[in-house]
């Protein structure tokens, strides 16, 4: 590999190429990084100690929780220091270790995610078998096998990405060494890997969703069959809030892997990596524990003097839904600055309105236009 590659550094581009917002961009990211790593070393913390919370769910939201912390610890605190000291090289062998981290993570993430929803669903769909189908034994082979399937799946993509001769240039349009900008970098024939990686992302990508959707149907169609309209409405709640962790994460995530290279936009790119890799691991912690008694008991028991916790446990829904407002209306912000002043200003220099602005710039809008309105209807 390093025979075929004339490059042996690389240069991040950041969080954005305009240097007046590197500090909002260093503020929010730090916040969101904080928030995340609180959260999901609390869940870790918490399912561990409580003997309560040795049951399969919280055994796949503990190793879930395990995963994002290592998701998003594989990115952001390299890309934050990074941004701070202005040191943005990175060697080739480090680049391809953060891929293959990178990778395996995500692709774990997809395959818990896939066991949770099988898990929920066979406790709700055929709860008379669920005792003896998912003992400790099976749980702890799933998560093996997720595990296994994961390494396998970032050792393919990490050998196919850098197979490919990298012979210049050596910036890399992202915050962080990605499959689709190190693609666009190579300098031979990528039509053959990005087919080979298009056809094995696409199978297990599709597999795992549709598994996951498959799942919440019948959940649906079984809570649906509730006589009682609380208990209805309770499970529609919970099942909407994990639905949609899951469309955001599969949505975007597909967004980034599933089209060529030449299709491939910079902005595009680095806008959809902040919501699967780190607004997914960040809302995870809020979305599985703040509704469930038995974690916010755990909780109320891991930090008993914090009065945010207190909050969280006398009123659960409206403090989910107020920090998940926090966490998203961050990230939508940090979005829409950076997607505008990321563009060049060179006059007329009257604001009439920031669409405006930005059609008077020099260069095509269409991009700008099309992120603006796909995160917008998001949301």
């Amino acid at each position: 590999m390093a025979n075929l590659s004339a490059v042996s550094v690389f240069i991040l581009q950041g969080f954005s190429t305009v240097p007046a917002l590197q500090l909002l961009s260093i503020a929010s990211f730090l916040l969101i990084y904080l928030a995340a790593v609180l959260g999901n070393v609390s869940i870790v913390i918490a399912v561990t100690l409580n003997t309560r919370l040795h049951t399969p769910m919280y055994f796949f939201v503990k190793h879930l929780s395990l995963v994002d912390l290592c998701s998003t610890s594989t990115t952001l605190p390299r890309a934050l220091v990074a941004t701070m000291a202005d040191t943005k090289e990175i060697s080739l062998p480090a680049c391809a270790s953060q891929l293959f981290a990178f990778v395996c993570f995500g692709s774990l993430e997809c395959f818990l995610i896939t066991s949770m929803a099988f898990d929920r669903c066979l406790a709700i769909y055929r709860p008379l078998i669920y005792g003896a189908t998912m003992s400790s034994q099976t749980c702890v082979s799933m998560v093996v096998v997720a595990w296994v399937s994961g390494l396998l799946f970032s050792t393919f993509h990490t050998v196919n990405t850098f197979s490919l001769p990298f012979c210049g240039p050596n910036m890399i349009d992202h915050f962080f060494c990605d499959i689709p900008p190190l693609m666009h970098l190579a300098c031979g024939d990528t039509e053959g890997h990005e087919a080979v990686g298009f056809a094995v992302s696409g199978c297990i990508i599709m597999t795992c969703f549709v598994l996951t959707c498959l799942s919440y149907v019948l959940i649906v169609y079984t809570v649906v069959h509730i006589r009682s309209s609380a208990g209805r409405w309770k499970a529609f709640s919970t099942c909407s809030s994990h639905l949609a962790t899951v469309l955001l994460f599969y949505g975007t995530g597909s967004s980034a892997y599933m089209q060529p290279t030449a299709h491939y936009s910079p902005l595009q790119g680095r806008m959809a990596a902040v919501f699967y890799s780190i607004l997914t691991p960040t809302l995870n912690p809020l979305i599985y524990s703040l509704r469930n008694k038995d974690m916010k008991a755990a909780l109320h028991k891991l930090y008993p003097q914090a009065p945010s916790w207190n909050l969280a446990f006398r009123h659960g829904r409206a403090q989910e839904s107020t920090l998940v407002a926090w966490v998203s209306g961050l990230l939508f912000s940090t979005f829409h600055t950076v997607n505008t002043f990321s563009l060049p200003f060179c006059g007329p220099n009257m604001i009439v309105g920031v669409r405006e602005m930005v059609t008077g710039t020099p260069g095509p809008p269409d991009q700008f236009a099309y992120i603006d309105h796909w995160l917008s209807t998001l949301f």
